[in-house]
C-alpha cells in the first residue's frame, strides 16, 4: 500500500544487496573501459609530450579523474617509451612490451573514489526511486528524474573533497602531514566551501545527465520489456537499454562536459604551479570558449565521448540488473 516502508526495495533486495551489485558492477566496467583510455592518454602523451604541471584527465569507466603530470618521474606510467602507429598497434605494443597489466596503469588509486561514488550512486538511486513509487502509489515518469538528479548530488557532494585532496596530494607529492596543513591553510583562507570547488562544474554536467539519463533508461526498460513480454529486463534489455539513453544523454550534455573539462584541468594547473591566479568561473570559461570557437566550441569531442560513455553506461547497468536479479 502506498506509503509502507520496509528495508528492502520493491525488487524484494536489500540496500545491502544493491550495494554489492553496483560494486561488482563497477569494478567490472572499470576492468573493461579503463583500457581503451590508457591506450588514448599514451598516443596523446606520443603527440604531446607531457611536462611538469601539465594535467589531463583519466578516466576508468565510472568518473574523470584529474592527473598531474609529476617533476622529473621519468617512470610514470603515461611516460613510457613507445611509437605507437595507432589504437590498435598500441594495444598489441603495450601489452607486448609492458605486460598485459600495463593496460590497467593508474587504475588502482582512481577506484578508491570512484567505486564508492558509484555504489551511493546507484544505492541512492534505486532507494529515492523506490520510496517514491511506495508514497505516491504510482510508477510517474518524473519519479526516475528526481531520483536520479538527487542521487547524483548526493555522490557528488561526498566525493568532490576527495578528489580535490587527491589531486593536491598527487600534484605536489606531499606526506600527510603536509597535506594536512595545505588542507588547513585552504580552509582558513576560503572556507569549508573551498573544498568543494570543483563541485559546481561536476555537478552542472552530471545531474542533468544523470537525469536524463534515468528517464529514458527507465521508459526503454520498460517498452522493451513489454515488446519482449518479460516482467524483468534480460541481460541485452538492460544493455540496449543503457547504451541508448547513456547516448541521449551525453549529446544533450556536451556543452557541460567541455566546460568541465576546462576548468578541471585549469583547477590542477594552477594548483601544480602554485599560482595565485584566480580561477575562473563556469560561465566565464563557457564565454571564452563561445568567444575562441563560437557554440561549436561547446560540441566538440562529440564522438570520443560517445565511444567512452556508451559502453560504459551499457556495461554498469547490465551487471548492475544482473546482480540485483542474482541477489531477488
Amino acid at each position: 500500500m502506498p506509503g509502507a516502508q520496509t528495508n528492502t526495495s520493491l525488487n524484494g533486495i536489500t540496500p545491502t544487496q544493491q550495494m554489492m551489485a553496483s560494486c561488482s558492477g563497477a569494478l567490472l566496467t572499470s576492468l573493461i573501459v579503463t583500457p581503451f583510455d590508457v591506450v588514448k592518454i599514451r598516443l596523446q602523451a606520443q603527440k604531446t609530450p607531457f611536462h611538469k604541471g601539465k594535467c589531463f584527465l583519466y578516466c576508468n569507466g565510472l568518473m574523470d579523474h584529474l592527473c598531474v603530470c609529476e617533476n622529473g618521474n621519468t617512470r610514470a606510467w603515461y611516460k613510457a617509451p613507445g611509437q605507437f602507429r595507432g589504437t590498435v598497434d598500441a594495444f598489441f605494443q603495450i601489452a607486448r612490451n609492458e605486460g598485459i597489466r600495463s593496460l590497467w596503469s593508474g587504475l588502482p588509486p582512481t577506484l578508491i573514489m570512484a567505486v564508492p561514488a558509484t555504489v551511493i550512486y546507484f544505492t541512492c538511486y534505486d532507494q529515492l526511486r523506490n520510496l517514491m513509487r511506495s508514497y505516491l502509489g504510482y510508477d510517474g515518469s518524473f519519479i526516475p528524474v528526481i531520483a536520479g538528479a538527487s542521487a547524483r548530488v548526493g555522490a557528488v557532494t561526498v566525493i568532490s573533497p576527495l578528489e580535490l585532496i587527491r589531486t593536491k596530494s598527487q600534484s605536489r607529492r606531499l606526506t600527510y602531514r603536509e597535506l594536512r596543513v595545505v588542507i588547513r591553510t585552504a580552509v582558513t583562507h576560503g572556507g569549508w566551501l573551498s573544498l568543494w570547488r570543483g563541485w559546481g562544474p561536476s555537478v552542472l554536467r552530471d545531474v542533468p545527465f544523470s537525469a536524463i539519463y534515468w528517464y529514458n533508461y527507465e521508459l526503454l526498460k520498460k517498452l522493451l520489456c513489454k515488446k519482449y513480454n518479460v516482467s524483468e529486463p534480460t541481460l541485452l534489455i538492460s544493455f540496449s537499454s543503457g547504451a541508448s539513453s547513456g547516448t541521449i544523454a551525453a549529446v544533450l550534455t556536451l556543452p557541460f562536459d567541455v566546460v568541465k573539462t576546462r576548468r578541471q584541468i585549469e583547477i590542477g594547473e594552477l594548483d601544480a604551479m602554485k599560482s595565485p591566479k584566480k580561477l575562473s568561473s563556469t560561465w566565464i570559461i563557457m564565454e571564452r570558449i563561445v568567444r575562441q570557437s563560437g557554440f561549436r566550441g561547446l560540441f566538440v569531442g562529440l564522438l570520443p565521448r560517445l565511444l567512452k560513455v556508451a559502453p560504459a553506461c551499457a556495461i554498469m547497468i547490465s551487471s548492475y540488473e544482473y546482480g540485483k536479479s542474482f541477489f531477488s
